[in-house]
């Protein structure tokens, strides 16, 4: 073999070399300066953090990140989060972030719950009322009364409130992890102050019931009142016993006259009548 064909298979060699490397280099170039990437220390989860918990140093730890893949508002200091309330589930080795936790000095469980302006108020159930333990910390429901209006006999329901959050069910704050029913005697819903009145008297002046919603419809049916005697069509509602008014009664009296008298006088000749 000659020569120059020895040249001719070395370029052809180092030139099929330098085109399988020059991408081998590029990806080894961009890998090594993104682990020369600055990063932080963020605060994540050690172990699973349910609603309501308050955080203690041995839930959290620091953990070294890239700048680039760390969440806007990530917390770098234990301090700012150790003795802040859980509102949203944290799972172990996730970032603790402020929209999951209550706001500093609110303390924790359900008063750290409450949105600022709302009101947790409680009602008593049963298996009926709660819809078979169905209705669970995160559902939305709305509230029906049923009652006698301005003590009539004619019974009716109607529906207080609508889509109201369930905060908790008796002192269970989350929802049962498995999707199993939930029973409790007590079921705490969030409310307004308005709302909370209405709701209170609504349990006081008669019995409520709670119909369960699907929480992607939100919408608001203004839905009017249903009567008992609507169930039965053929049937004349209960009339109210009323006590009649007294009413005077003007009798026109006749005045009936009396005889007529006469009286006779004589004067010498002349004699004159005079009529009473």
């Amino acid at each position: 073999m000659n020569r120059s064909r020895l040249f001719m298979i070395g370029g052809l060699a180092l030139a099929l070399g330098l085109l399988v490397s020059y991408p081998v280099y590029n990806r080894l170039r961009t890998s090594g300066g993104i682990n020369n990437e600055p990063g932080a220390d963020i605060v994540v989860a050690v172990n699973d953090l349910q609603v309501g918990a308050k955080l203690e140093d041995r839930d959290i730890r620091l953990a070294r990140f890239p700048q680039s893949v760390i969440p806007p508002g990530a917390f770098t200091k234990r301090t700012q989060v150790i003795g802040r309330g859980v509102v949203l589930p944290v799972s172990k080795g996730e970032f603790i972030l402020p929209n999951k936790l209550a706001a500093a000095n609110a303390g924790s469980g359900l008063p750290a719950l409450i949105p600022p302006g709302m009101r947790a108020v409680s009602v008593r159930v049963n298996d009926v009322v709660s819809v078979a333990g169905f209705v669970q910390p995160g559902s939305r429901v709305d509230v029906l009364a049923t009652g006698n209006q301005g003590g009539g006999g004619d019974r009716q329901t109607t529906t207080v409130l609508e889509n109201v959050a369930v905060i908790a069910v008796g002192k269970n704050l989350e929802r049962n992890p498995s999707g199993d029913t939930q029973s409790a005697p007590v079921i705490t819903l969030l409310v307004s102050p308005d709302d909370g009145q209405r709701l209170t008297l609504a349990s006081q002046e008669g019995r409520i019931q709670l119909a369960l919603r699907n929480p992607l419809d939100t919408r608001r049916e203004q839905i009017g009142a249903t009567r008992a005697s609507s169930l039965y069509p053929g049937v004349a509602p209960p009339v109210t016993q009323t006590k009649p008014r007294s009413h005077r009664t003007t009798i026109p009296v006749t005045v009936i006259p009396s005889s007529a008298y006469a009286v006779e006088t004589i004067r010498g000749s002349k004699r004159d009548e005079t009529k009473f």
